[in-house]
């Protein structure tokens, strides 16, 4: 846990995003510190229309396990956010959601 969801614009280093969305899940303290039980993946978008222009956007989902206080998820959002906002030469739209996932309902096996 967590399950983080890149959505992007094509124009973005998809390996990068990945990396700096772990790295922010795995500093958050929030799961585990070596980062085996974070999962990342991300989706690259050609075909998007950020209002009336073609701009570069990141959207990050962060499914994780309900329970967490309101500010443990509020700087989970705006750590991730930072480090986006931080690559160079990255200018355009950034939205994070982190969403609560129902502990009752969430399954889980590894084969």
């Amino acid at each position: 846990m967590p399950h983080c969801i890149i959505e992007h614009s094509d124009d973005l280093d998809a390996n990068q995003l990945n990396q700096l969305v772990f790295e922010s899940a795995r500093t958050s303290g929030l799961f585990s510190k070596d980062g085996k039980d974070i999962k990342v993946r991300s989706i690259a978008y050609s075909h998007y229309q950020v209002g009336s222009e073609k701009t570069s956007f990141v959207h990050v989902v962060m499914k994780i396990l309900s329970g967490r206080t309101l500010l443990h998820k509020q700087t989970l959002s705006a750590d991730v956010m930072g480090a986006i906002m931080a690559l160079e030469d990255f200018s355009g739209s950034v939205t994070v959601e982190v969403v609560d996932m129902e502990k009752d309902s969430y399954s889980k096996i590894v084969l």
